[in-house]
């Protein structure tokens, strides 16, 4: 019997996916395990195996189609001797439904504060403050209660009499759809921006899958997530040296540590010493992690990933520098796994090496932190002793998000990661 071949779910957040090539053409034999083709998701290009044996009867979407959805069928598998004609037509794609516009948020007038709670004919009810308190406690209607002060003025000594009958519960209002004061803004569109530049020249370029998502995803973090920032210069003169002294020795094995390495450690570590700070934002509760799993951001033509580094803390240098190298390398050539750039409870973003002294960076969801750091500078800077002298500074920010980490946590979590990077050595016991 004919089985349709679908669009799989390459990631979990895959919606749609690019049907980059077909390495199977109509009539192939294939059995279970074969590749049928590469896929490009929104962040990687991955390789789709077939699932069963048969014969390749119908190809439905051809090499190169973008925006194919998740569960589409993308070509027909038939059985031995079954004829192609016995293949289902391709589905035609639903219409995507619109949007539903959202309801509008009611809006809620602010109580202000009364000097006297009206009666149930419409009369004021004078008390004095501490009688109101009392008689909120007590669950007294007020209303009910007569006051023995000037003007009939209720106060502490009639509420702690009273055997006046508990305040019924006021009705709820019922919910009367408000036009909200401030419109959501329209969003852009493509047609509206280009009559801005009608008469002038320019390329348009698409969106592709990573892209999109990239879009999606931080313009969700600036809406969502309540960032605030942390600035530190560190000095790297110690770390330079003993940078210098390490690739010398390690020079035969064919590895050079970078700065950035050690800035990995740096963080990886400081996590382990600022526990509370190693936290993830999960909508309705915070994740404390074990583990300092550290993503670090890869730029690459159109996007970037931001493979992690799991268990940070307890590698070595080396380890780190090598297997840094290679998870960048497979980000540019777009080969890494979803498992490989997803998870992770920090961040760093690094442009010094393009020659950025300073940056503020968005965190990447749902991590509680990224570290956004510089260049290293000479710059002038006074000692210990008082003295003027020249040192290598580099500038970091930390990105925070409000929900998981607060102020002082934060700024703990940064001086330990400069602690780590003006004392190297200590890095390494």
């Amino acid at each position: 019997m004919a089985v349709e071949i679908l669009m799989p779910a390459l990631s979990p957040t895959m919606e749609e996916g690019t049907l980059a090539k077909w390495l199977v053409k109509e009539g192939d034999s294939v059995s279970s395990g074969d590749i049928l083709a590469e896929i490009e998701t929104d962040k990687a290009t991955m390789e789709f195996e077939a699932v069963d044996d048969g014969i390749v009867g119908k190809i439905l979407v051809a090499e190169g189609t973008a925006g194919v959805k998740v569960n589409t069928p993308i070509a027909v598998l038939l059985e031995e001797g079954e004829s192609a004609d016995a293949a289902p037509a391709p589905k035609a794609a639903a219409p995507a439904a619109a949007p539903a516009a959202p309801p509008p948020a009611p809006v809620t007038a602010a109580a202000s504060p009364a000097s006297a709670a009206p009666k149930a004919d419409g009369a004021r009810v004078f008390a004095s403050p501490l009688a109101r308190r009392i008689a909120a406690d007590k669950g007294l209607d007020l209303a009910s209660i007569k006051g023995s002060g000037p003007h009939g003025r209720i106060v502490k000594a009639d509420v702690e009499g009273s055997t006046a009958a508990p305040k019924a519960a006021a009705p709820a209002p019922a919910a009367a759809p408000v036009a909200s004061v401030l419109a959501a803004p329209a969003p852009v569109s493509a047609s509206s921006v280009a009559k801005l530049y009608e008469g002038r020249a320019y390329t348009e370029m698409p969106l592709d899958g990573m892209r999109k998502t990239i879009a999606a995803r931080l313009t969700e973090a600036k809406q969502t997530i309540p960032h605030f920032y942390l600035r530190r210069e560190v000095r790297l003169d110690a770390l330079m040296a003993l940078r210098a002294e390490l690739n010398s020795k390690l020079e035969a094995r064919g590895v050079k540590l970078s700065v950035n390495d050690f800035i990995i450690k740096a963080c990886a570590l400081a996590l382990q010493a600022v526990p509370d700070a190693n936290a993830v934002w999960a909508g309705d509760r915070v994740l404390k992690m074990k583990a300092s799993d550290v993503a670090v951001a890869v730029a690459i033509e159109g996007g970037l990933f931001t493979p992690v580094l799991f268990d940070a803390e307890a590698k070595s240098l080396s380890k780190l520098s090598n297997e840094m190298k290679d998870l960048a390398k497979r980000a540019r050539d777009r080969k890494l796994a979803p498992h490989e750039y997803q998870g992770g409870s920090f961040a760093i973003s690094n442009l010094g090496m393009m020659g950025i002294e300073n940056f503020d960076a968005v965190i990447n969801p749902p991590h509680g932190a990224i570290l956004a750091v510089g260049a290293g500078v000479k710059k002038p800077v006074v000692n210990a002793a008082g003295e003027i002298e020249v040192a290598t500074m580099m500038s970091m920010t930390l990105s925070v998000d409000h929900r998981v980490i607060d102020g002082a946590l934060g700024a703990e979590l940064l001086a330990a990661i400069v602690e780590n990077l003006e004392n190297p050595i200590a890095m390494l016991a």
